[in-house]
């Protein structure tokens, strides 16, 4: 990802392609282990750190997160978004701060604006009391000099869920109530005290013990890696580092558009208003926060995802199946028991890279097509590509979209506002569709490029993809012996 995180992956990086080292070599011990606290940190000055011996402690627990444990040995928690505590310390713990511009002016604005008795006169500008403060920000809309600020933890701002709090000695919780693992944390802390579990060396092992192990790779890979590198050169390069195949998650938003026509289609006889199933976080918020919505809303249809994750267990039975995208919320999907029938592992192409670096292999352009989605499977990835499918197969189906009406909305803002509306029963649209990553699942946390070269290299891989038709490219794949149902029964 192309932001200003740069030193955190690259430390992210480099512990998992050791740790990934560690599994092909058949080697995991702690004493391995350990050896690479000392490469990665080899003092005796610290490189990330204040001091060597905490920067050791930050990455003792990003090994454990890489091997596919819990950061903190004593924490029992299934989240796959965690805290990695020996990071967590910089942050203020006051959101609202005095700042050198204060004038100590004889108006006292500030004090006469607090209802709390927060503020009190320092001996050269006034001081706020972080246990009195209920952070109501008068003071600052008060303060003629604009001498006090909102000093927001980056981590609490982005959280679209409001999930992320902090104890008595300033290290980040996250509620697991709330947590829709949609992983805008994890990229927004300036400390990298944010990270997921890993599961490569559960698939290094897969792989090792000769388990058939198939790649699923999202319709967001294509403009990731520029726009000389489409699915066949993921595929060959995953097939290179030990997978037996790769299949294009397209594939599944084609499957999945064509059964989510289907409830539209049964929704809009109804009068009943709908939303789409394709964003595990956008479902977990529905979940979370709007359960009746959930139980009536809601589609049916599994996501890409799991429905291509169905057709390869049926074709290949024993199978191991790996999800690769910019998603962290497809992790939780992965663990999530309310959906039957789920991939087994889910990893991101940051994750993707580490693995493939382990062997010293690349992903490079190659000249073999590989085409399994149609055009309009290709482009779930990007916001009204679910949409514009659903309709597409509508048509195909001869049924009249005029009148229907869409509200597609990204980032937890705006699906948080569509979802208050259809709450109050206010919402105009038939039907929503919800993505919490801005743009859609090309704009999640773990893409490998600017929005503007996504765009430039998608536009240009996906327009030499052919023009097929979305229900006649799924005759050619056995539909009637998998279920595209959330709860696994068949129609």
């Amino acid at each position: 990802m192309i932001t200003n995180d740069r030193g955190i992956r690259d430390l992210k990086h480099d512990i998992a392609t050791e740790v990934c080292k560690l599994a092909w070599e058949g080697a995991p011990t702690d004493e391995n282990r350990e050896k690479i606290v000392f490469k990665i940190s080899p003092g005796p000055k610290p490189e990330y750190r204040c001091c060597v011996y905490k920067e050791r402690a930050i990455v003792r627990e990003r090994i454990r997160l890489a091997s596919g444990l819990n950061a903190d040995v004593t924490n029992c928690t299934k989240n796959v978004v965690q805290v990695i505590k020996p990071a967590c310390d910089d942050c203020p713990t006051s959101t609202y701060s005095v700042t050198d511009n204060c004038r100590f002016c004889l108006g006292r604005a500030c004090i006469n604006s607090c209802r709390f008795g927060a503020i009190t006169k320092g001996e050269k500008r006034m001081q706020i009391d972080p246990t009195k403060c209920k952070e109501c920000g008068m003071c600052a809309k008060a303060c003629p000099y604009g001498a006090i600020i909102h000093l927001e933890r980056p981590c609490k701002k982005v959280c679209p869920v409001g999930a992320i709090s902090w104890d008595e000695y300033g290290f980040c919780n996250i509620d697991e109530s709330k947590c829709v693992h949609c992983g805008h944390c994890i990229h927004a802390c300036p400390f990298g005290a944010i990270g997921s579990k890993i599961f490569l060396v559960s698939i290094i092992e897969a792989i090792k013990a000769g388990r058939e192990v198939i790649a699923m790779c999202a319709p967001a890979s294509e403009g990731q890696f520029g726009k000389d590198i489409g699915m066949a050169s993921l595929r060959n390069a995953l097939k290179k580092v030990g997978f037996a195949d790769m299949v294009e998650v397209g594939l599944g938003a084609d499957m999945t558009a064509a059964y989510e026509a289907k409830e539209w289609i049964e929704a809009k006889k109804e009068g009943r208003k709908m939303t789409t199933s394709c964003c595990p976080a956008f479902i977990s918020l529905l979940r979370h926060q709007f359960p009746k919505q959930y139980e009536e809303n809601k589609s049916s249809t599994v996501s890409p995802m799991v429905a291509v994750n169905r057709y390869l267990k049926a074709t290949h039975p024993g199978c191991v199946t790996v999800f690769i995208g910019p998603c962290i919320a497809k992790k939780g999907e992965t663990l999530n028991e309310f959906i039957v029938d789920n991939a087994d592992y889910a990893i991101t192409f940051g994750e993707m890279t580490s693995l493939l670096e382990s062997k010293d292999i690349a992903v490079e352009p190659v000249t073999e097509d590989y085409q399994e989605a149609s055009r309009f499977g290709k482009k779930f990835a990007s916001s009204g590509g679910v949409a514009a499918a659903v309709l597409e197969v509508m048509k195909e189906m001869g049924e009249d979209t005029e009148d229907i009406h869409l509200l597609a909305c990204t980032g937890g803002a705006e699906c948080k506002k569509a979802l208050t509306m259809l709450k109050a029963g206010t919402l105009k649209e038939d039907f929503i569709e919800g993505m919490m990553c801005p743009g859609g699942c090309v704009g999640g946390p773990s893409r490998h490029k600017t929005d503007i070269e996504i765009a430039k290299a998608r536009t240009e891989l996906i327009d030499k993809a052919d023009e097929r038709n979305i229900l006649e490219n799924l005759k050619k794949y056995p539909m009637d012996q998998f279920s595209m149902f959330r709860d696994g029964h068949m129609e």
